[in-house]
């Protein structure tokens, strides 16, 4: 099974709905729209038009996060968001940085749960798993 991350795209594979967006408000119309939801949220710098990240930390975690995907829990949601150019990302008052408390890229997250893996974290298949199958 292929992943894709494209832009505004919603794919439902065999157990889980793949959502891809880009921006703060982007991200918050897709959480609001799947209330009630188990939602995984994986925050990745801005890709430019061949496909690379700026954030060479989120190039090393993408292929390990997508392995490790066939582990989603069945009826879940798997949010992929860009969070803007390198520029503003570094910015401290960007609404990721600000409302959501995100300190660094990549970041796995489970929505509305305090389980979060940071940069290098998001390296290791194990946690990630761990990620996607502990209650």
């Amino acid at each position: 099974m292929v992943t894709r991350f494209d832009r505004n795209s919603v794919q439902t594979m065999a157990n889980y709905e793949v959502v891809n967006v880009r921006g703060y408000d982007e991200f918050c119309q897709a959480v609001s729209e799947r209330k009630g939801k188990d939602i995984f949220a994986y925050f990745t710098g801005d890709k430019d038009a061949e496909g690379n990240s700026w954030c060479p930390d989120c190039v090393k975690a993408e292929p390990i996060i997508k392995r490790e995907m066939s582990h989603l829990p069945e009826g879940s949601v798997f949010i992929y968001c860009q969070v803007g150019e390198r520029a503003y990302w570094k910015d401290p008052n960007n609404d990721f940085k600000k409302t959501m408390k995100l300190i660094g890229v990549p970041t796995l997250l489970r929505y509305g749960t305090p389980h979060k893996l940071v940069e290098e974290e998001c390296f290791k298949a194990e946690l990630v798993r761990m990620m996607f199958t502990e209650e």
